[in-house]
């Protein structure tokens, strides 16, 4: 048992950050950084939690995939990221989510972002 979820945790982390290639640099390295820190953070925790902390991140890769598609799809050629946090799900929230909510809605829509990074260009010739 302690293998297979070992297995489905990587798999998961993997394909998270697979994922996240689609995103704006920005928000790609912003994103890489907190699953990084979450996934470390959650590494010690009973079954119960570890298998919500899999699911929510589960339905998280679920909705990112599947605005990729509508994204690539998409004649308007504006990519359009994230959803709507319902009220019933904050009220599950620590204390300590809700501050870490907050500093990543305030990162991820400041506009100096923390992390400066530019698409790669194509050299000229």
């Amino acid at each position: 048992m302690r293998a297979a979820h070992i297995s489905r945790v990587r798999a998961l982390y993997r394909h998270i950050l697979l994922l996240h290639r689609v995103l704006p640099p920005d928000l790609k390295a912003l994103g890489d950084q907190y699953v990084k820190d979450e996934f470390r953070r959650h590494k010690a925790v009973g079954a119960a939690e570890a298998q919500r902390f899999l699911q929510e991140w589960e339905a998280y890769a679920t909705v990112l995939w599947q605005q990729a598609n509508e994204n690539r799809q998409s004649s308007t050629g504006k990519a359009c990221f994230g959803t709507v946090l319902p009220e019933e799900k904050l009220n599950d929230f620590r204390d300590e989510q809700i501050g870490q909510l907050q500093e990543l809605m305030e990162e991820a829509t400041k506009p100096n972002r923390q992390f400066s990074i530019t698409e790669p260009r194509k050299p000229k010739f």
